[in-house]
């Protein structure tokens, strides 16, 4: 009855680890480099956010000593057209034989300086993604479907007002902006066309003026240079420079704009983005040091269902979609790992009764592998469900098993040879222990190289390493104890004679 109780602890205790553990994607790996962004608002010039982007690099240059090169771009092209109002900046560390702290640790500690802490832009520190992303790519990508982009700004509003106050999301935003200024140019047509001056002559005008236009081309020494058509910088910034420019009437009288045209200042949407054919905006975001990606899209998933109506469709995309599909997918397999398995030793013991002993070993396994992430967690080493420790898992399932096969198919060879269920079962335990131990130790031994990894790519190695370490290691030493007294519980008395044997 003590070991009943204590299989039943011990589930227990499994499911509240479980529980405690924090789920990811993948744990964000030290690969020597991070980046540091700069968002400034719609409608910013260059010039602004150069300043506030030089102010990012000068707190990375103060707060991290181990930045061995940094460089920052201001609307560095990486989207069309190319906003002036987003910077980012590579911050390249030493190597990690020269520098007592990791990437992850750097980016965690300046964080609370950049998200928040640089009045007029939004400014954070970003990780590369593990698994091959888009180094632009963000771990939250969370869409909101809608009717139309006005109720989806209002349900983009709603849901980001909460999710600010959050502390496990940084650098929050989202693609769904309608408040782009622009200026609209009203041309009075009869006046102009009394005038004698047609809309392409204004259009053309004002295009070249301020936008620009290569005229020809030339060549001196060797080098070829374009000329281009275009105000000076001071005659073009501010909105009323655009009504003093003179367009030529049909009777070659210079004509000023402010004649014809009237300005109105307006805002106008960013862009309008669809996902799946249908209109949609995605709130976006890192996870904050402290939070992992499954407990912020659980949170979003919580505010999205209190704030906004039943009938408003979600959906992923990304890291948090290939997070919730490999959750689900990790959980088919599992379950086909552990069916597979049985029917095998089903197969080769010729009953359902014995498989199930050795099966009672999987879940002393997970015990095991849950407690030592448990621990690392607990020691700020990683320690949460990713894809690396599900995949431990389900090694882990092949590796347990094996000890409660030896102790089986010996205690039923002694049975068949005429000794007692109790007695073939203790004596099975008593001779199997020292292969068990020596198979437990190789095992063990050869995965402690993973588990003490350091270096680049060490937290993946890590997250296998001491799930088989821990599992092996503490679910061989409560078999030794839970497999006899529930062989001596679950198996009949009378053991089968195989015919011919």
């Amino acid at each position: 009855y003590v070991v009943v109780g204590a299989f039943v602890i011990a589930m227990f205790a499994m499911v509240g680890l479980f529980m405690q553990l924090k789920p990811e994607l993948s744990p964000l790996e030290d690969r020597g480099v991070f980046m540091a962004f700069a968002i400034a608002p719609e409608g910013s010039t260059m010039q602004y956010t150069d300043r506030y982007m030089k102010q990012v690099a000068g707190i990375l240059g103060q707060e991290v000593p181990e930045i061995n090169t940094l460089f920052e771009v201001v609307a560095p092209g990486l989207e069309r057209p190319n906003p002036v109002n987003f910077a980012i900046g590579f911050a390249i560390l030493e190597h990690w034989d020269t520098r007592k702290r990791n990437q992850l640790e750097i980016t965690k500690q300046i964080t609370p300086k950049l998200y928040g802490g640089i009045p007029g832009v939004i400014s954070f520190a970003m990780n590369p993604l593990s698994l091959g992303q888009s180094f632009l790519s963000k771990e939250i990508e969370y869409v909101i479907y809608g009717s139309s982009y006005e109720e989806l700004q209002d349900h983009v509003n709603k849901v980001m007002a909460k999710l600010s106050t959050y502390p496990g999301i940084t650098g929050l935003d989202t693609d769904l902006k309608l408040n782009k200024p622009q200026i609209r140019v009203n041309i009075d047509r009869d006046k102009a066309a009394s005038m004698g001056i047609s809309m392409a002559t204004i259009g053309g005008t004002v295009e070249t003026l301020l936008g620009g236009r290569d005229v020809t081309r030339y060549k001196r020494e060797g080098k070829q240079y374009d000329v281009v058509l275009q105000m000076e910088d001071a005659k073009r910034r501010q909105p009323t420079d655009l009504t003093s420019i003179y367009v030529r009437a049909r009777s070659g009288q210079l004509v000023q704009l402010s004649n014809l045209v009237t300005l109105e200042e307006t805002v106008t949407p960013k862009e309008l983005n669809h996902f799946n054919r249908f209109r949609a905006a995605i709130i976006n975001g890192n996870v904050g040091p402290d939070a992992s990606l499954g407990q912020v899209l659980d949170f979003i998933d919580a505010t999205v269902a209190q704030e906004l109506p039943q009938n408003v469709t979600t959906d992923l995309n990304g890291a948090s979609r290939e997070y919730r599909e490999s959750g689900d997918e990790m959980k088919v397999t599992l379950v086909l790992a552990l069916i597979f398995i049985y029917l095998v030793l089903a197969a080769q013991f010729e009953s359902f009764v014995g498989p199930l002993v050795i099966m009672l070993t999987v879940p002393l396994g997970f015990l095991g592998a849950l407690f030592a992430m448990w621990l690392n967690a607990k020691f700020g080493d990683g320690g949460t469900l990713n894809i690396y420790s599900r995949i431990g898992l389900v090694m882990l399932v092949g590796l347990i098993t094996k000890n409660g096969i030896l102790i089986v198919e010996f205690a039923n060879q002694l049975r068949r040879a005429g000794q007692e269920k109790v007695e073939a079962v203790l004596e099975a335990s008593t001779l199997r222990l020292r292969p068990i131990l020596m198979t437990t130790l190789a095992t063990v031994l050869g995965s402690l190289p993973l588990a003490l990894s350091s270096g680049a790519g060490s937290e993946a190695r890590r997250a296998i390493g001491w799930v088989i370490v821990g599992g092996v290691s503490i679910g061989t030493l409560l078999t030794l104890f839970i497999i006899p007294v529930a062989y001596s519980l679950i198996v009949r008395t009378t053991p089968r004679i195989r015919d011919g044997t």
